[in-house]
């Protein structure tokens, strides 16, 4: 995969925010105002966020507004540590209002610590604007004096080396403590930091870690944890040759590699016997961490075959990502939002490298490098994977790399999570409520980080970088392609780009600078229709990627661009065709001339180089959730029924799901040669996208039952699982399929009053979700013992 890097945005929108602006309270639809803690305003209700000062010892609340704290000009003291360097200077109830004699001017958290990292660098002193009981004065506290970061840290960087030495001391003490209790993973993560240190003094701690980490057992959630547990195993064990740990790791890796689903992924839990994954399915954010498990075990001695076979089917799953977006949630769309999301890039990063896959370590090394702000500050239930996979990702690209992004973020974020004791808290993202790990504790990862230059482990640079070392110029641009956004500002600063501008970030590496650009020109007065059109010729793969996605933001004002899109589903990229084949289905009846061609690439089989289907997958959107939504007038039944039929194998249930919308367009004589393919579809779920693949077995179970067909009979209760996730839905669309039955269901009395006791028998019996469908099944058995009709049904045969 070639990368080329283009002049990267190099400025964030200056915004004027006032401190009345009003925010959502985190889990209500209520708006708070931000108070001034100056004039009596009271923090508002529900909002519990505060943080962490860094090393003065005290924590602070401040308003934060959709992500962001940049509205915020005030820091409320919420604590102040005995002994600490805030002790006798500040209280609880303080209020800061700025640092080094100015008052804060765009977002007090950043210019906390930024205040920090400054104090820390040269004297220790640290200057703040104290409001206490009417009066404001400057006060100042000492800190420890480190050193200023160097201009590639963590390498060459004695501060980064004293941090490391300093946190790693202050962790020994506490994991020595005999009161030492900590979650599986923080635990895993610290004595891996440890371990990373390189200090023999801390192997007997460490060897104790591994022990317990041996006998590691879980049945819940064992996908999260023996990731972290595993890679605490391989990392010692190969950094000490100590093997006694081994049997433990080829138990875990054997059960990890045995649990993973058919199609290569893990959810909270390992798989179901028949290769399926319960609750609502795939989530890489264990997924990839248990990867990089089985890759460093394997690199241990545990050389089983199934280990191999798991590390290729996950690793394909995931490669896929490379070139398109970040690594989604689940089995998902590529994620273009920003350029990470949880962490999982990072993560991707780190798996590839200790595989040798170059092209595809590069890409998700610049997507962390990319990352950083708004963007590395959010995630999925919290920020905590987000920050820990950063610097192991970006450290791929080299020492220029991590200097640029701590230089950016790093290094005040850092600073401002560092206790005044060396160790390290979780700060969480921007929310009005602490919520999502919010008492785990990061001293390990962040150790991790400072440990980089010492490549004393294998998540530490052990396994040299295949990935190619940017020059500090090329670094920053990918670090300034970053920029510009914020969850309360997506738009601003790219539409300050002119057109010429704008095209060029069309052309990036970077999927999200794509999207981003794209959307800036959906948002002018005139569509550049003529000038994607002539991209769309560019030799340049990126620039095609960055026409499409300007195409798509177009819709309907796209048509012109109709010929070239048609033109483009020849292209011998596969994310290229699909691309075009979105842009083409959002532009409406002018691009209908396509769908012979589209309904011909649905109905293709899978091929060597899309194992998976996933080009089928993407094309089940743009032609039967868009273009044949609302209408199949003029369709080649043929070529729709071939297309359809095909499309109901696809893997993804979310895929097969958007063909349901065609059944209850076709007569009965037209769906009647599909009877089987979907006969077949109802009985076999979708391998993944489990949260999605009920909506095409329910779909089935429904149209059977408008037909009157005698097969659908026992799979309207087949697929009510009503054990499984998503059962609220399930249930009351197939009791209406046996209702519609009428008193053709009266064959499955034994079965609908087996199913009454289980029902009644269920552990939410009485909920609300429930209970309704009990009273509803228990109405429909009565009717049907009350009923003497009869009704002729259909059969598939």
């Amino acid at each position: 995969m070639k990368l080329s890097i283009k002049t990267p945005l190099g400025f964030i929108a200056a915004s004027v925010i006032l401190l009345t602006t009003p925010c959502l309270i985190a889990g209500s639809k209520k708006t708070m105002e931000n108070p001034d803690l100056t004039k009596g305003d009271a923090i508002p209700q529900g909002a519990t966020q505060d943080w962490l000062l860094g090393a003065t010892g005290a924590r602070g609340w401040m308003y934060s507004d959709h992500g962001v704290t940049t509205g915020a000009r005030q820091i409320s003291i919420m604590q102040v540590d005995k002994g600490s360097p805030s002790d006798g200077v500040l209280a609880v109830g303080d209020v800061i209002l700025g640092v080094g004699g100015k008052p804060f001017s765009y977002d007090p958290r950043t210019e906390m610590g930024k205040a920090l990292t400054a104090a820390e660098a040269v004297s220790g002193n640290l200057s703040l604007l104290r409001w206490r009981a009417g009066k404001q004065e400057e006060v100042s506290l000492k800190l420890t004096e480190l050193g200023a970061y160097s201009a590639t840290a963590p390498f060459d960087c004695p501060k980064s080396a004293l941090i490391l030495e300093r946190g790693c001391e202050a962790l020994a003490k506490r994991i020595a403590s005999p009161n030492y209790r900590e979650g599986t993973i923080p635990r895993s993560l610290n004595a891996l930091a440890l371990l990373a240190s390189g200090n023999p003094k801390y192997l007997p701690l460490v060897k104790k870690e591994a022990e317990w980490a041996a006998d590691f057992k879980a049945d819940g959630m064992a996908s999260w944890y023996y990731g972290y547990v595993m890679m605490l195993l391989s990392e010692y064990t190969m950094a000490t040759g100590d093997e006694s740990v081994m049997p433990g790791l080829r138990r875990m890796a054997l059960e990890a590699a045995n649990g993973q689903s058919m199609v290569g992924s893990w959810g909270h839990k390992f798989a179901a016997p028949n290769g399926r994954l319960v609750g609502y399915g795939m989530m890489n954010a264990p997924g990839v961490p248990l990867t990089i498990s089985l890759v460093l075990a394997r690199e241990a001695g545990v050389k089983d075959p199934e280990v191999s076979k798991a590390i290729e089917l996950s690793a394909r799953l995931l490669r896929f990502y490379a070139g398109k977006g970040s690594i989604p949630y689940g089995d998902h769309y590529p994620w273009i939002q920003t350029h990470d999301d949880n962490g999982k890039n990072g993560m991707a990063g780190v798996l590839f490298n200790l595989l040798g896959e170059k092209a595809v370590a590069e890409y998700f090394s610049r997507m962390s490098l990319a990352c950083h702000g708004a963007e590395r500050d959010g995630g999925h239930t919290g920020n905590y994977w987000n920050v820990m996979w950063a610097m192991p990702a970006v450290s791929l690209s080299g020492p220029n790399a991590t200097g640029a992004w701590m230089h950016e973020f790093g290094s005040w974020y850092f600073d401002l999570a560092r206790q005044w004791d060396g160790t390290f808290v979780h700060q969480g993202p921007p929310n009005m409520s602490r919520a999502g790990y919010k008492n785990w504790d990061t001293t390990g990862y962040y150790l991790l980080a400072y440990a980089m230059p010492l490549k004393k482990i294998h998540l530490t640079g052990k396994s040299l970088s295949v990935v190619p070392q940017l020059d500090a110029e090329t670094a920053r641009s990918i670090v300034m392609d970053g920029r510009g956004w914020s969850n309360k500002d997506r738009n601003t600063a790219y539409d300050a780009l002119s057109g010429d501008e704008l095209f060029e970030r069309l052309a990036s590496w970077s999927p999200v600078v794509r999207k981003r650009a794209a959307m800036a020109i959906g948002r002018r007065k005139e569509a550049p229709v003529n000038a994607l059109v002539e991209m769309l010729k560019s030799p340049k793969l990126e620039a095609r990627y960055g026409a499409c996605q300007a195409l798509i933001i177009l819709k309907n004002a796209a048509s012109p661009a109709v010929p070239a899109l048609v033109e483009a589903l020849d292209d011998q990229d596969l994310w290229l065709r699909v691309k075009a084949a979105e842009a083409l289905s959002v532009i409406g009846e002018k691009a209908m001339p396509a769908l012979p061609k589209l309904l011909e690439m649905v109905s293709r089989e899978p091929t060597e180089n899309d194992p998976r289907g996933m080009e089928q997958r993407y094309l089940c959107a743009s032609v039967f959730d868009q273009m044949l939504k609302k209408s199949i007038d003029g369709v080649d039944l043929d070529m729709l029924r071939k297309a359809v039929a095909a499309g109901l194998q696809n893997q993804d249930g979310r895929a097969r799901g958007k063909i349901r919308g065609i059944y209850d367009q076709l007569t009965y004589d037209q769906i009647k040669p599909l009877l089987p393919a979907i006969h077949e579809a109802i009985i076999t779920p979708a391998p993944s996208g489990i949260m999605f693949s009920s909506q095409i077995r329910e779909a089935g179970v429904q149209l059977f039952a408008k037909h009157k067909i005698r097969e659908g009979l026992p799979l309207a209760i087949d697929v009510m699982e009503i054990d499984k996730w998503g059962k609220a839905g399930r249930i009351p669309k197939c009791l209406q399929a046996l209702e519609d039955y009428g008193v053709a269901a009266k064959p499955m009395l034994p079965r609908l009053r087996e199913l009454e006791k289980e029902m009644l028998a269920h552990r939410e019996a009485n909920a609300k979700q429930l209970k309704p469908n009990i009273e509803r099944l228990q109405k429909l058995i009565k009717n049907l013992e009350n009923s003497s009709a009869t009704v002729e049904l259909r059969s598939i045969n």
